[in-house]
């Protein structure tokens, strides 16, 4: 194991803590029911921006990859975050901090929500808490959201959030269907916007 490695599994991070309507948490080994059952509820409008959103989704799969985050985020190497609402204890959706640059304490957000949630506020609410979360517990310096430019919903989160869009990059990557896609860069940069 290297020293980078082993500075890394040593952070003391909080694995949950909490918005106004929602306990965000790491995941854990069982989430894996409540994801799959989240996604195929929102199939339809997470079909055009996640990967993960297709028919090969099964219930073992889904649980598979619960787990295997569970030991990233044990490893420090992706935080993903399980948005569970306070009310009913129902997921609401999931996020976390992906991407991440340890030296430059750089850290990206990245969201998705189940419909019967969409247009209530939750994932601004989550971003926010996310966003504090990153910049009080992790130091973080620099904080981007980027999203496929035809995603507005998406986009829209970042804005309210106050992230600033540094510029879209054309070509950038490919959608799921296998085109190009152009990408927003939004960010939030300390001594900036925090």
């Amino acid at each position: 194991m290297t020293h980078e490695t082993t500075e890394k599994i040593m952070l003391t991070i909080p694995e949950s803590f909490e918005s106004k309507r929602l306990i965000i948490r790491a995941p854990k080994y069982g989430d894996g029911a409540a994801s799959y059952e989240a996604v195929q509820e929102s199939m339809e409008e997470l079909r055009p921006w996640m990967p993960f959103a297709n028919d090969s989704l099964t219930p073992e799969n889904s649980e598979i990859n619960i787990r295997q985050a569970h030991l990233k985020f044990l490893k420090r190497s992706d935080l993903r975050l399980m948005l569970f609402s306070k009310e009913n204890g129902q997921l609401v959706g999931s996020s976390g901090l992906h991407r991440i640059d340890w030296d430059v304490r750089k850290f990206e957000i990245g969201y998705w929500l189940r419909s019967s949630y969409a247009g209530q506020g939750y994932m601004s609410e989550a971003v926010e808490a996310i966003t504090n979360y990153a910049i009080r517990e992790l130091s973080a310096n620099r904080i981007e959201i980027r999203c496929d430019a035809r995603n507005g919903k998406s986009a829209r989160v970042a804005e309210r959030n106050g992230f600033v869009l540094e510029g879209i990059l054309r070509g950038d990557s490919l959608d799921v269907y296998g085109e190009l896609s152009d990408t927003m860069v939004f960010s939030k940069i300390r001594g900036k916007e925090f």
